[in-house]
């Protein structure tokens, strides 16, 4: 059984099957270890859900159960048998990742660019001046869920959807709305603040996959990620995940959910983490962004140079794929911040990656493009920095 390094487990287990033969996975998941899951595809009520001992994801072939350590045990040893059923791993806790101010920063004060018509983030990926503005293409941001009551979207179509159990989809923590905001927010603010949206005419999809504590479990984000799909979402924005150790293995689960998810048009891109303390300390890429078929996103701030949080590349598991504006962003928020109105600066590799989930959504449209042919266009734009492969990936992401 693969086994997460030093994070936090909910005690369930996720498990992965043939994805040609997800029924018989089913089947043997309860031949040899008793377990009886529902399935997504039955439609199944939360009720039956709850009876179930696990649910199965079945466009992306994956089990989340309740296992007895007897039951886990069946479970490995079926793995190591030819059969339907390949990888056990423990289910991981995972957070909303949020970094820490600079020191000696005042974070209120706007940075030093002019920021009366558009952020600094936008101007930095060309979004400003870029003809694509991401109309007909879907963009799913799995996170804290959206405010929907807020100004700036009056008028606009917003589709969603709360995986967390007992919360509606309203951001009572602010981290969504923000993501959304960066993503797929307006280019003019009812507040009369810069725009500050990439793909401001994108279809947006708002998974709540984290409660509104900002903490959440592999399972939501898989639901998620299975629901976008569904959807047609071009691209999956997670500004979320779990801290590793160095050397640490990557989710074979994951991996799999995000080719199974490629295959069928939809780019999981996805926060590098904010565990670094530069220049003394660099963190490694956290879960799920390790995983070489979800697009990893690291930071940087308003001078190009690499963002002091941003993890990056320190071993052979997990690499940064390419950046994004991260630090002093203005966005969207849930109530009125310090007299912004419902608008916030906040920094993070979760503030990097909505703003290349935008792009790729305007090169989505742009281009048509969609799974590998939209990793490999949006790689492409990457603008070099001067700055370690290791840091940056590809570089500075740029709207077509």
């Amino acid at each position: 059984m693969s086994q997460p390094t030093d994070a936090e487990t909910t005690g369930r287990y996720l498990v992965l099957l043939d994805d040609k033969s997800v029924a018989a996975g089913a089947r043997e998941m309860n031949r040899v270890a008793g377990i009886s899951a529902a399935s997504t595809a039955d439609s199944a009520t939360r009720a039956e859900l709850a009876a179930a001992d696990g649910v199965i994801f079945q466009d992306l072939g994956i089990a989340v159960v309740n296992a007895t350590p007897d039951q886990v045990q069946q479970l490995t040893r079926a793995v190591d048998a030819p059969g339907p059923i390949s990888v056990v791993e423990a289910e991981r806790v995972v957070h909303a990742y949020t970094a820490p101010p600079d020191t000696g920063v005042d974070q209120a004060a706007a940075p030093a660019v002019d920021e009366s018509v558009f952020t600094w983030g936008l101007q930095a990926v060309g979004a400003s001046i870029s003809s694509a503005t991401g109309k007909g293409v879907r963009i799913a941001v799995l996170d804290t869920g959206f405010t929907v009551a807020h100004p700036d979207f009056a008028g606009r179509a917003v589709m969603t959807q709360s995986f967390i159990a007992g919360e509606t989809v309203d951001d009572a923590h602010g981290h969504g709305t923000h993501c959304i905001g960066s993503a797929a927010g307006p280019r003019k603010a009812a507040s009369g603040g810069p725009g500050y949206g990439v793909a401001h005419e994108a279809e947006v999809y708002a998974g709540k996959v984290l409660s509104n504590q900002g903490s959440g479990s592999d399972s939501g984000i898989l639901a998620g990620i299975e629901w976008a799909i569904a959807n047609g979402c071009a691209v999956v924005s997670m500004s979320l995940g779990a801290s590793v150790r160095p050397g640490t293995p990557y989710s074979q689960v994951f991996e799999q959910a995000a080719t199974r998810a490629m295959a069928k048009g939809t780019l999981i891109i996805a926060a590098a983490g904010n565990e670094s303390n530069r220049p003394g300390k660099v963190a490694p890429v956290g879960h799920p962004a390790n995983c070489p078929s979800i697009l990893s996103v690291g930071a940087v701030d308003v001078q190009r140079a690499i963002a002091f949080f941003s993890c990056g590349t320190v071993d052979s598991v997990g690499q940064v794929d390419i950046v994004g504006p991260g630090v002093d962003i203005y966005s969207s928020w849930n109530k009125d911040d310090g007299g912004l109105g419902p608008h916030k600066r906040i920094q993070g590799t979760s503030m990097a990656t909505p703003h290349v989930a935008g792009v790729a959504a305007l090169i989505a449209e742009k281009h048509n493009a969609r799974g590998w042919e939209l990793w490999a266009r949006l790689a492409q734009t990457g603008r070099r920095l001067g700055l370690p492969s290791t840091d940056v990936g590809a570089g500075l992401v740029q709207a077509p």
